[in-house]
């Protein structure tokens, strides 16, 4: 059996694939000037970007969480891989052959892992796009041209056909070396007494991650002796589809989102389809569920919505109640966007798809164009329900609306919707305001309060965790910055750094990263290499250290140009000049205690010492000088 692959073979891999490349396929990335890219961390919930990028070190870090790495550890985290996994996806991304080196023990599988659930699904895909050319297909091919599309759009969104053989896709998969353990996993085939074909004699439409990868399937039913009454299936939750996180259409709305900083979430796979071909491409649809948290999240990281741009989320519904129960819920999210949330809803009850083929491509861009505000399309609907020509129907109005402006989140936002209902009921700004108060008093509950210890059981003691200087704080600053020299420039750093040990760094963390530095050979030894930080990070125990490197592996260094000898000299020496003056210190506080008389042996040693300390702390402020 294989082992372990070779060290040279990472190191390609690692060099090929770019950084910036991989990561742009999950985060809209813009300049952060210096070389640096920043967009919003895929890894925690932020309304400022804090997520950078640095593509020449090759190196990621997240200055809100924490987290950073290279491009392994960003597949690593965002997608659930192991290393080994990372590596081989990436490979064969970027054509390099791996090699494995004989007598390792390999590492033991948990069952498919995610390369080969893609490859199942991009031959699948293959095999359903096929099949919408055959006889069997006809039903397929005329519910598309009854809805506007041809061939050439049902290639572009790579729509396709199951055949109502239930064996069809299984066979073909088997013939391709597919094993059942991995198409059952990929959720494509069925595990019955047999294995079977998940999709059969539907209308597909293959559901795409970010970069393009097929990870499920939306089938349609289009017989009308289709044993399952459900109008759509959807691939089941796999390994690498997870309906919350999976937008239909991202693949190719993202790029054109990145650029307009506005999203259109549309209901469904024929929506997208219309809305694209109509002059609409930032459209996407969920795939069998409600709009939720994780696709909001989804979409933030793809709008670049940060507290320094806002942008457009636009959301169509139907103007029945199902689509203003739709709004509902998604006013009810409207705090995970910075951009502003608009919703379009056609007069006439029509949906994109229907819309372009009754009126045509403009008027689904009229549609999108026509927007209000969602906030507003909301509480209309709420003040709606009553009678306001009536007090008692103001009064119920009034009352509903607050109780809805009160539970958003987003407290900031709370004041101008009780304008907005103020407005809309007629009444006093004072009296909607006073409402939302009291709205807001009824639905809160007190905290639970903590019961006392029982009878003869300790009160537990206060022992808080130790917490560390902040690292960026102004007395760590030559530390901070060394550091950042020798993990981003070893090259130039060299051996000027020969002298630097764990004592130079005051701050515990600073010295840890220092220990690991030295661990690793020194900045002497990692030359040009462009993997020498994620190396490093890779090496540290600590998550505390590991964080710290990466931090440090992209933060912007404060000049503008590359870091030469004297700049690199101007802040070693300065660290080593800084370590001079605490031994000066101690050694004068020493001398103080020190009664030159009776312990005059002992006086004189230290006085010739603090003599030699202060010649070198004035050779060492020279040197940082760039005096010779």
């Amino acid at each position: 059996m294989a082992g372990r692959i070779r060290d040279d073979d990472i190191a390609e891999v690692r060099e090929k694939a770019r950084v910036d490349d991989v990561i742009s396929s999950y985060v809209t990335l813009r300049s952060a000037g210096g070389g640096s890219l920043k967009g919003l961390c895929p890894f925690h919930d932020e309304k400022s970007p804090s997520f950078h990028v640095t593509p020449a070190r090759q190196f990621w870090h997240c200055f809100g969480c924490g987290e950073g790495g290279d491009v392994f550890t960003f597949l690593m985290k965002i997608d659930g891989l192991s290393f080994v996994e990372a590596v081989e996806r990436l490979s064969e991304k970027y054509g390099v052959q791996l090699r494995r080196e004989d007598g390792d023990a390999p590492t033991e599988r948990r069952g498919p892992n995610r390369s080969r659930l893609i490859d199942a699904h991009r031959v699948a895909q293959e095999f359903y796009a096929d099949q919408l050319r055959t006889p069997d297909a006809l039903a397929g091919r005329q519910f598309l041209d009854e809805r506007g599309f041809d061939q050439e759009a049902a290639a572009r969104f790579g729509v396709g056909f199951a055949p109502r053989d239930g064996e069809a896709l299984t066979h073909h998969l088997r013939q391709k070396g597919f094993r059942d353990e991995e198409t059952v996993a990929a959720g494509l085939v069925a595990q019955g007494r047999s294995a079977y074909d998940r999709f059969r004699g539907r209308l597909l439409w293959p559901i795409r991650d970010a970069s393009g990868d097929t990870i499920g399937f939306g089938a349609r039913r289009i017989f009308d002796d289709d044993r399952i009454e459900a109008k759509y299936l959807n691939t089941p939750e796999t390994p690498i589809y997870k309906k919350s996180q999976v937008l239909y259409g991202i693949d190719l709305a993202r790029r054109d989102m990145a650029r307009s900083s506005q999203a259109v979430v549309v209901e469904g796979y024929t929506d997208v389809m219309a809305c694209h071909l109509a002059g609409v491409p930032t459209a996407v649809a969920t795939c069998g569920t409600s709009f939720g948290d994780e696709h909001a999240r989804v979409l933030r990281r793809f709008l670049h919505d940060h507290e320094e741009f806002r942008g457009e989320v636009i959301f169509t519904f139907d103007g029945d109640a199902a689509g203003q129960k739709a709004a509902l819920r998604a006013f009810a999210g409207d705090q995970n966007f910075v951009s502003q949330t608009y919703v379009a809803i056609e007069p006439s009850g029509l949906d994109p798809c229907d819309l372009r083929l009754q009126q045509g491509d403009s008027a689904v861009r009229e549609l999108v164009a026509r927007r209000v505000p969602l906030y507003r399309f909301v509480l209309g609907n709420v003040v709606g329900k009553y009678d306001l020509d009536r007090a008692d129907g103001r009064v119920d109005a009034l009352r509903e609306a607050a109780r809805l402006v009160s539970s958003v989140r987003d407290k900031s936002k709370v004041d101008a919707f009780a304008r907005e209902v103020a407005g809309m009921v007629g009444v006093d700004i004072e009296e909607a305001r006073a409402e939302v108060r009291r709205a807001a008093a009824r639905g809160s509950r007190p905290a639970p309060t903590q019961a006392p210890p029982g009878r003869g059981e300790p009160e537990p003691a206060a022992t808080p965790r130790q917490q560390l200087p902040d690292l960026r704080d102004p007395r760590f600053s030559i530390e901070r910055e060394t550091l950042k020299l020798v993990l981003q420039h070893p090259a130039v750093v060299g051996r000027t750094a020969a002298d630097v040990g764990g004592n130079d760094f005051t701050h515990p963390t600073y010295r840890a990263v220092w220990e690991v530095v030295a661990a690793a050979g020194g900045p002497a030894t990692a030359g040009h290499d462009e993997g020498w930080a994620a190396r490093l990070r890779d090496a540290a125990d600590d998550p505390a250290v590991s964080s710290a490197i990466s931090a440090l592996g992209v933060e912007p260094l404060p000049t503008a140009k590359e870091p030469d000898g004297a700049y690199v000299a101007a802040h070693v020496f300065r660290l080593l000049e800084l370590t001079a003056l605490r031994r000066i210190a101690d050694l004068k506080s020493r001398l103080q205690r020190t009664n030159p008389v009776e312990q005059a042996t002992d006086y004189n040693r230290m006085f010739g010492e603090l003599v030699a300390l202060e010649q070198h702390r004035r050779t060492l402020r020279e040197r940082a000088m760039g005096e010779p």
